[in-house]
């Protein structure tokens, strides 16, 4: 079993850009690579897949990727389970988003499962009153070989976070590979600079790659043609295996 889940230090760092580039990267190098979004917000269109707005069209727009799935939509822009609580719709069930995710597994793929927000965002419940509530910690557990990556910011206070995402994500039995820089700003920062030189000693784990700030806005041809050169020589072999 090949797959990848992608979290972040919080929301809006860059997780579904990286994604993105972690899956034209994987496709330069021949594997076939599926996306699974199990819950996305603040977008009121139903059924699986792009098309109807979102973090999935956005993967689709810069990779060309068509092997899409999103399992619950929700109207606001919020926590995936406290949209579904105030939208009066069905939460995500653990058991079956692992089955799903599961099915889509094959040789030669790679499954890339990007969260929403940070770690602990609470994507279902298994129970009614919110019971048995799960993140993707939980969802992990299900997935026996799964690896993470953490998306992470660059700027002032960064470090703080990146090293809590990682501390509890491995405490919660995550095999985290390394981090990815969500929005590498143009120019010298020593902010930035200092904190890339920081983040693999205090995080324990590499950070194996960048993705420029606003990559999202580049046409696909570009995005892909530029996406390798935003990981390292190690950050490329960890992504492929």
């Amino acid at each position: 079993m090949t797959i990848l889940c992608i979290t972040g230090t919080g929301t809006d760092v860059g997780k579904t850009i990286a994604t993105a580039a972690i899956a034209g990267v994987l496709r330069a190098h021949g594997g076939k690579v599926v996306v699974v979004k199990p819950a996305q917000t603040g977008y009121p269109g139903t059924g699986e897949g792009a098309g109807q707005g979102g973090d999935l069209d956005d993967v689709a727009r810069l990779t060309g990727v068509t092997d899409l799935h999103g399992f619950a939509r929700y109207p606001e822009p919020m926590a995936p389970l406290a949209a579904a609580r105030r939208a009066g719709m069905a939460p995500l069930v653990l058991d079956d988003v692992v089955a799903r995710i599961t099915a889509l597994d094959g040789p030669d793929r790679t499954v890339l499962v990007e969260g929403a927000g940070g770690l602990l965002v609470r994507l279902g419940a298994d129970g009614p009153g919110d019971a048995g509530q799960w993140g993707l910690p939980e969802l992990v557990a299900h997935l026996p070989g799964a690896n993470t990556v953490v998306v992470t910011s660059l700027g002032l206070g960064s470090l703080n976070v990146a090293e809590l995402t990682v501390e509890v994500a491995r405490a919660r039995g995550m095999d985290v590979i390394g981090l990815v820089g969500g929005s590498l700003p143009a120019g010298d920062d020593p902010i930035v600079a200092t904190n890339l030189e920081d983040l693999p000693h205090l995080t324990g784990v590499d950070v194996l790659g960048c993705v420029p700030e606003g990559s999202g806005a580049l046409g696909r041809e570009e995005f892909l043609a530029a996406a390798a050169g935003w990981f390292t020589e190690s950050g490329r072999s960890a992504l492929v295996g």
